[in-house]
């Protein structure tokens, strides 16, 4: 069964534009029905008897031998109207009448019920005077009238009136719309700017009292956002700043000591620790300074490949160019690659610049990740240790923070299969 908003428009506009004018349509076709079906017809139906009166009172005086001409003129200055009994040898022929305009049936009823079946009312080609025959006697009589007599002609500029003052309502509401749409569009362009990382400067509060109201939550939210977003920066760098005096210490005391198995195993967790602490200051340091703005995607991920050797190709434009932070996107590129060439012999990167979205994605030929799991793989710190190999060093972060990267300038990382065997990872990215 179909709904109301499956045939009705889904945009604010479109919709709060209907609200106007079905309304303002909806009244101004009953009122023009009523006016013409109902009230124009009743009124030209009271001319149309007072014309028929008028006729009958010609008949009478045409059929009184007793009224001479002087009664004939009389009746003729009472009733204001040019009539004969006998029609003159120039009259215009029946069949030169139109017997069709507005309500000629209204007024032949009238003149039928009052005169007999052998009224005839019709106008003239030559004027737009209206022609009333009618028997009397052995005679025929013609009324010659202004149309105004029995037809109200000046209808039409009610009419006209009200559709000026029906489209002057609508040019008002449209603009006054207009104004509160464009408060609506931009605090939608604001989130998502801010959605995506980038700033609005001249985005400020506008429009009704509750479009302000949202604008100011946003701004809020935006702003407390910002401020967890620097503090778990700082404290992750502060971390990780402070755990690299004891880790060089003990990195120094294990070189002091005899070599033995047990020993290289320690120097290996050490290093491996070092290298997560790098990452981790790593990412501090890309949260500060990074400025939004375009990005080439393509010239990116080519010096990124570059920087792991001639064995990762790279296919696709060339130049790509989205809106972000360079800093973080190159990151999140040399996390998807480093990642496949982590569990994997070889990497293939593709890039596709489609009307609204860039696409990179990263295949390699390792030993994938089930399905079911995908999701497992963005988890912080998580391993996968029964699908990836679990001797492989890295803190779990990648995914993790390339995912966040995306999402953070409105796009997503998504896990497919690979057509090389392994794992598929797409960095999907809003033009």
């Amino acid at each position: 069964m179909p709904r109301l908003r499956d045939i009705t428009p889904r945009g604010l506009y479109a919709r709060s534009l209907l609200l106007i004018l079905a309304p303002v349509l909806l009244i101004l076709g009953l009122m023009i029905w009523y006016y013409y079906s109902s009230h124009i017809a009743e009124i030209n139906r009271k001319l149309g008897q007072g014309l028929a009166r008028d006729a009958g009172l010609i008949r009478d005086a045409c059929l009184n031998p007793d009224y001479g001409p002087a009664d004939l003129d009389r009746i003729q200055g009472l009733i204001e109207t040019q009539f004969t009994c006998t029609l003159p040898a120039d009259a215009v022929p029946v069949s030169s009448l139109r017997t069709e305009f507005p309500y000629n049936d209204i007024l032949r009823s009238e003149l039928i019920t009052r005169l007999g079946e052998g009224a005839l009312i019709g106008r003239s080609a030559g004027d737009s005077r209206l022609h009333v025959r009618f028997p009397a006697g052995t005679e025929t009589a013609e009324m010659i009238l202004d149309r105004k007599r029995a037809l109200m002609i000046n209808a039409h500029f009610l009419i006209v009136w009200v559709i000026f003052f029906s489209l002057l309502l609508v040019a008002l509401s449209i603009g006054f719309l207009n104004q509160q749409v464009r408060s609506i569009l931009r605090l939608s362009e604001a989130a998502r700017a801010f959605g995506r990382g980038r700033d609005l400067p001249d985005f400020r509060p506008s429009g009704a009292t509750e479009v302000r109201d949202a604008a100011r939550a946003l701004i809020d939210m935006k702003a407390r956002l910002t401020a967890f977003a620097d503090q778990r920066t700082a404290m992750l760098a502060g971390v990780s700043h402070d755990l690299r005096t004891p880790l060089t210490r003990l990195k120094l005391t294990l070189a002091l000591m005899e070599d033995n198995p047990d020993i290289t195993a320690a120097k290996a967790d050490l290093d491996d620790m070092a290298m997560m602490l790098d990452e981790y200051l790593a990412f501090a340091r890309g949260e500060e300074g990074d400025e939004p703005g375009i990005v080439d995607l393509g010239n990116m991920v080519r010096e990124v490949c570059a920087g792991f050797g001639p064995h990762v190709p790279v296919t696709g434009p060339v130049r790509m160019d989205v809106p972000g932070r360079p800093l973080a996107l190159k990151r999140a590129v040399t996390n998807l690659v480093s990642n496949a060439l982590k569990y994997a012999a070889t990497a293939r990167v593709t890039l596709i610049s489609g009307p609204h979205w860039a696409e990179v994605m990263v295949d390699d030929d390792g030993p994938g990740i089930p399905p079911e799991r995908y999701e497992d793989a963005f988890r912080p710190f998580s391993r996968l240790d029964d699908a990836r190999s679990q001797n492989a060093s890295g803190s779990g972060l990648g995914l993790t923070l390339a995912r966040d990267t995306a999402r953070v300038h409105g796009g997503d990382v998504r896990l497919s299969p690979s057509p090389l065997g392994g794992l598929r990872a797409t960095l999907r990215l809003p033009h």
